[in-house]
């Protein structure tokens, strides 16, 4: 059942590295937007807060068509990145930037209600000890918001790893380039013959998302023992 076929360790390999990609540059924006809408009253916060949920709420279909409109070659931004040679439709990296936008508020929830959850006294005593507010950003509320940044991380590669919709939009569903498991999942399905390896990915889709579960919850009880004393 797990003698996968060479295209299909590339689709697997492909997913790993586009889901890795998009949560690792998604992470320091998704902590600075959090740290915004947990610490900061502004002018159009409510905004912020629904621009950034929204692709939660919009069909996947649609998040990809409006990043085909802007970061394709001849999107309003898409056209201006391409001259300096970066280059997104139908590409892997336009897959991890897809992945990454359609992550991103499972990314950014987590940590928000970790950092509204810190004692806002802790800081207050480090600010008083001398500590300027990036050395107490560095030192004092990320390690206390570690558990709802290791569940944000988490939840963002889990939904970069099966992210489909957005990413066949946008950047189509080419072997070895944008074909992710969710999209060989698609293709095997309407190919005749196809069950036993659409099987195969489904299999190994199944364990790749325990596996992730299984790692958060173990990071996450590493983080509250080392910094909360549980």
């Amino acid at each position: 059942m797990f003698d996968l076929a060479p295209e299909e360790w590339t689709a697997i390999a492909l997913s790993l590295r586009i889901a890795m990609v998009a949560t690792l540059v998604a992470l320091p924006f998704g902590v600075a937007v959090a740290w915004l809408l947990a610490r900061k009253e502004f002018w159009g916060k409510t905004l912020l807060d629904g621009v950034v949920h929204l692709p939660l709420v919009l069909p996947p279909v649609v998040t990809g068509y409006l990043l085909l409109i802007w970061f394709g070659r001849r999107g309003a931004i898409g056209s201006v990145l391409a001259d300096v040679g970066i280059v997104f439709s139908f590409r892997w990296t336009g897959a991890a930037l897809a992945c990454g936008v359609m992550g991103f508020p499972l990314l950014v929830r987590p940590i928000r209600l970790a950092i509204e959850a810190i004692d806002k006294r802790l800081e207050h005593a480090a600010a008083t000890l001398g500590a300027d507010r990036l050395w107490l950003f560095l030192t004092v509320t990320l390690p206390l918001a570690l558990p709802g940044i290791v569940a944000g991380v988490v939840l963002c590669f889990a939904k970069a790893l099966g992210e489909f919709g957005a990413t066949i939009t946008f950047v189509s569903n080419i072997p070895g380039e944008t074909q992710t498991i969710s999209a060989a999942i698609y293709t095997l399905t309407q190919s005749p013959g196809g069950d036993a390896a659409a099987g195969r990915l489904v299999l190994v889709s199944i364990v790749l998302a325990l596996a992730a579960l299984a790692a958060s919850e173990w990071l996450a009880r590493r983080a509250g023992m080392r910094f909360h004393g549980e």
